[in-house]
């Protein structure tokens, strides 16, 4: 497992590219992460919290916090969760890895929601301040251009 870990950026360098553009079969798809069910999320160890605004039912929601470079290039993944709209307030826990710590890089939480495929909805990059459990309250997706 650590002999792919120098290629974890370029992975998460594409998959962010995803999020801003049509999809393209450049790369081979990585595999999803199993989905968590919310209730069972808020209760692990720290991490970010909070809920998301506006998810509908059945889309499925990618939220990451990435260490970034100074353009924005993601370059570390610090914590992901898989989520499934329920079409009301979606609320999350996103574990961390705070046995990295982020060198010369900005922590931004980013997401995506998806539809049969289909990107619809992301979450606007939020700059997070440090590596410590974190209710960061309701956030508003908005549509996805």
């Amino acid at each position: 497992m650590n002999r792919y870990l120098p290629l974890l950026p370029l992975a998460l360098s594409g998959l962010l590219a995803a999020c801003a553009s049509e999809p393209t079969n450049t790369a081979p798809p990585m595999p999803a992460p199993a989905p968590v069910a919310p209730s069972a999320a808020l209760t692990l160890g720290p991490g970010l919290r909070g809920e998301l605004l506006g998810v509908a039912a059945g889309a499925d929601v990618d939220l990451a916090l990435l260490g970034v470079d100074m353009r924005g290039r993601p370059r570390a993944l610090f914590g992901q969760v898989h989520l499934r709209g329920n079409g009301e307030a979606l609320p999350f826990h996103l574990p961390l890895n705070t046995q990295q710590a982020p060198q010369n890089l900005r922590l931004e939480l980013r997401g995506r929601v998806s539809q049969a495929g289909r990107l619809v909805q992301r979450l606007p990059a939020r700059s997070i301040a440090d590596l410590s459990d974190q209710d960061l309250g309701a956030l508003h997706l908005v549509p996805a251009p």
